[in-house]
């Protein structure tokens, strides 16, 4: 499983990182936890806000901070 933080590294940003990587570490599944700063990547999912979280290239969430647990049930979901 693939988990993307998508965002320039605002406070926001580096929160919702920190959420993820609660969740992930919940989960115990195998995720590869990744941080897309880049402009240019992050326009190529379609997002306008940011941060926003992409769980195997599906767009979770934009423009907000989800909490730990909201992330764990995605991706449960996902699992």
């Amino acid at each position: 499983m693939k988990i993307q933080v998508l965002g320039p590294g605002c406070m926001k940003c580096n929160k919702l990182y920190e959420e993820a990587q609660k969740a992930v570490a919940q989960s115990g599944a195998s995720v590869d936890l990744e941080k897309v700063v880049k402009i240019d990547e992050i326009m190529k999912f379609g997002v306008a806000l940011t941060p926003a979280l992409v769980i195997d290239g599906q767009v979770k969430a934009a423009g907000s901070v989800p909490k730990a647990d909201e992330i764990l049930a995605w991706i449960q979901e996902a699992g």
